[in-house]
């Protein structure tokens, strides 16, 4: 392996050539990727750990700092990081996931070169090879307001994350050979908070101030509620946008889904319950953390609070209710609601139906009929190479067919700068969440049944939030505006971690024909070759 040293000053090298803007600072992260044992659930299990920690450390950082992490696998196999809601601009090269990079072999290293260009907000990252989502490798990421943009809200007295989600205690080699072997996944065994079971984690807090607390679930199948007993939450913002600041008793959060929500220590000085609950699962899951005064003596104590009773309606209204924050600022110091989405005219509608198809005598999961199996070649090295083959444009339709399912390599063709309202369709009786890699996109609607044209006059076309996931309810849609404005291959995908590993996903080729270092950088010098990318070179910068 090289040196820590020798990477860092090889990657500045790289990071200069490729244009990152040397007026904005460096920071700089060596991981090393290890199997260690845990007992988040009592029991002995074997988890992917990031320096001896789990969950791994986290990332702070400042509107448009450079990243430089170097990621050394020292376990026995292939690994993959990428990156929940980064949206890498001009840099798909760095997204981290199968159909845009080589994994990092055993015994390797590479070095991720990531800037939080014009994002401000809360977000995470995992692995997203095979299954390891399963065993850990996650952290979570704050990206601050540079000094002189204007924050919507006082500075608060602390900043705590809380990554939260459900947990098994099979092994992440087990829960594949599950999928593998043509079956769902059975129910989780718990929940964790931080990598902690029940009361494992204490979040201390000073009585009369307030705190900001960035909550993301980091699980891999269930949709899960947060609140906190005795004390509400002023709701901040939502990967990357500041929201209008409602106040909750408790906060519905999906696969994927971050949020920042502040709390203030005015109740009397004693430890509350931090409980986080499983929604739209029979039984309900739940585990609890502490909110400890600083001044307390008294321990926790009494009924856990409950969450909302009622199933898809409470939450459907709490998610129409979160809009954007027009006057706020975002990582530029412009009001949000100067970009008037909703007078935008959209040049094409793409509509996604999930489905849960078997296909040679398998459970597997499709998007539009088409379950994704991964090329034998990254998509992006194939295509940067011309490497025939791998992957055909328009190998996944734009609008569902509701045949049956069938395996593809899918592909979707997208032109850069386009506008483009996507639907998902829900027809399962599941709540489904979906993810857009290297963009954000404006919620503008969401309803039951069907979408039709027709559903576009219930639109929010003013102060819809931006965000990189979004819930579908069961047997409903959920509609989205996108700008197509980053050049690259980016992932769209399930959160729910088993109906991506069995086929719920597909990429979206944004092209530019200019082939403009201003649209997209080049290939890195450090870039990882593998499959029929073998051989090739990368292009001298």
């Amino acid at each position: 392996m090289r040196s820590p040293c020798s990477a860092i000053v090889a990657c500045v090298l790289v990071l200069l050539l490729h244009c990152v803007n040397g007026e904005d600072p460096y920071r700089f992260f060596t991981w090393k990727i290890t199997y260690g044992i845990i007992y988040p659930l009592g029991v002995k299990q074997q988890a992917i750990l990031i320096n001896g920690q789990f969950p791994g450390p986290q990332i702070d950082c400042v509107t448009n700092d450079n990243l430089i992490i170097s990621v050394y696998n020292y376990l026995s196999e292939p690994f993959l990081m990428s990156w929940n809601g980064l949206q890498h601009r001009r840099n798909s090269w760095q997204d981290g996931v199968y159909g845009t990079n080589c994994p990092i072999p055993p015994g390797k290293n590479f070095t991720y070169m990531l800037q939080a260009k014009d994002q401000i907000g809360s977000f995470f990252y995992y692995p997203s090879l095979g299954f390891h989502k399963a065993a850990g490798a996650f952290g979570g990421i704050k990206i601050y307001s540079r000094p002189r943009i204007p924050v919507p809200f006082p500075f608060p007295a602390g900043d705590h994350t809380v990554l939260a989600g459900d947990w098994f205690k099979r092994s992440h080699r087990q829960l594949k050979l599950i999928l593998d072997s043509g079956h769902n996944l059975p129910l989780p065994d718990g929940l964790l908070i931080n990598g902690r079971g029940w009361n494992g984690y204490t979040f201390a807090v000073d009585q009369g101030k307030t705190y900001r607390f960035r909550v993301s679930n980091v699980g891999l199948t269930s949709s899960i509620n947060f609140r906190i007993q005795g004390h509400t939450m002023k709701l901040v913002e939502t990967e990357g946008s500041h929201t209008l600041q409602n106040t909750y008793t408790a906060l519905d959060v999906h696969l994927g889904q971050s949020y920042s929500v502040l709390v203030t220590a005015d109740q009397p000085a004693k430890d509350y319950y931090v409980v986080v609950s499983s929604r739209f699962t029979s039984p309900v899951l739940t585990t609890t953390a502490v909110l400890h005064y600083r001044n307390s003596f008294t321990k926790v104590s009494g009924p856990i609070p409950g969450g909302p009773t009622t199933q898809v309606d409470w939450s459907l209204n709490q998610a129409r209710s979160i809009r954007w924050n027009l006057t706020a600022s975002g990582p530029r110091p412009n009001p949000q609601g100067s970009y008037h989405y909703g007078m935008i005219k959209t040049a094409r509608t793409i509509v996604l139906a999930n489905s849960a198809p078997w296909i040679n005598g398998k459970q597997r999961y499709a998007v539009n009929s088409v379950s994704f199996v991964p090329g034998d070649t990254p998509l992006k090295l194939a295509d940067y190479f011309k490497i025939g083959g791998v992957f055909n444009l328009g190998s996944i339709p734009d609008q569902p067919s509701y045949g049956n399912g069938y395996l593809a390599t899918s592909v979707m063709s997208a032109d850069f700068r386009s506008f483009v309202e996507i639907v998902f369709q829900n027809w399962e009786d599941t709540v489904q969440s979906w993810h857009i890699d290297g963009h954000s996109f404006f919620v503008v609607g969401m309803d039951g049944g069907p979408w039709t044209p027709g559903s576009r006059s219930r639109y929010n076309l003013r102060d819809t939030v931006s965000r990189s996931t979004t819930q579908v309810y069961p047997r409903s849609w959920t509609a989205i505006y996108i700008a197509l404005d980053n050049v690259g291959m980016w992932n769209i995908r399930s959160e729910n971690w088993a109906r991506q590993y069995l086929g719920q996903q597909f990429y979206l080729r944004v092209y530019s024909p200019s082939n403009s270092w201003r649209d997209e950088y080049p290939i890195p010098k450090n870039a990882l070759l593998c499959g029929r990318a073998l051989g090739h070179r990368t292009r001298p910068l």
